[in-house]
């Protein structure tokens, strides 16, 4: 397969990813949706996002392996709770929708668990490396 088949290929699988994403987040907030199916949803985006990882992304092969599997898994559980008929809806939706929801809220959090990921990260060199010279 040459490079431009296989770009073209990845590049219509993330305009499906993105599309389907967007979809699952419509119908994490249906009331039709089960809360079990929603809880699915929101571990799966909390992990997804996360700067922690069961098995940390450096390793190679297996730090995205964790990845690999642990999403579509927690998508696909999620998938098969929510009514086809609210999926079907949310997917209409999704595929209609110009713009993109945005929750300041969650980027906020983020945003902070990475400032004191940093900051306790700085502050173990620090300390490292201040006690290593006497």
């Amino acid at each position: 397969m040459n490079r431009e088949g296989l770009r073209a290929r990845l590049s219509a699988r993330a305009r499906a990813l993105k599309a389907e994403s967007l979809a699952m987040y419509f119908a994490a907030r249906d009331p039709r949706t089960p809360w079990a199916a929603r809880l699915l949803v929101a571990a799966a985006v909390a992990y997804a996002l996360s700067p922690i990882d069961l098995i940390p992304d450096f390793i190679p092969v297996l730090g995205l392996l964790d990845d690999l599997l642990l999403l579509p898994l927690l998508l696909g559980l999620a998938l098969r709770l929510i009514p086809s008929t609210v999926m079907e809806e949310c997917r209409a939706r999704a595929a209609a929708e110009v713009s993109r929801p945005v929750s300041r809220g969650a980027g906020i959090m983020i945003i902070m668990i990475w400032i004191a990921s940093a900051t306790i990260l700085g502050l173990w060199a620090y300390d490292s490396l201040h006690n290593a010279n006497p």
